[in-house]
């Protein structure tokens, strides 16, 4: 099974980015998938998830209205996309694959990418 992430970068403040994560190994639409994301210092935090089906969506409050995750099943693919990007959400961000109803935990998710790193200046 491998997660991989793609699309980080350096960008400004009020800028977008949009990630993606290729699933290989497993199946993508009998998994909920999720998007964490990392800062130095700081664990592992919970970013926004979608559950198998794509008709449902779950977001931290700090990036409601900002960020939108989305899958293309025949893709294997998971996007996050992310719009008026502030200094505060970079990170290292992480796409995962969970069995669970549930998707806002880190510990829930049994497969994880490696990372790939948002840098928003100000």
């Amino acid at each position: 099974v491998q997660l991989q992430a793609s699309g980080g970068g350096l960008v400004q403040a009020g800028d977008s980015l949009r990630l993606s994560c290729v699933a290989s190994g497993l199946i993508i639409r009998g998994y909920r998938m999720g998007w964490f994301r990392q800062s130095p210092g700081k664990e592992r935090a919970f970013v926004a998830t979608i559950r198998r089906s794509g008709s449902g969506t779950l977001y931290t409050d700090s990036v409601k209205g900002r960020f939108t995750i989305s899958r293309d099943k025949a893709k294997s693919t998971v996007y996050l996309q992310m719009n008026s990007l502030k200094p505060e959400d970079t990170a290292v961000y992480y796409c995962a694959a969970t069995n669970s109803v549930d998707g806002t935990q880190a510990t829930q998710y049994a497969y994880w990418g490696q990372g790939t790193l948002v840098t928003v200046s100000s």
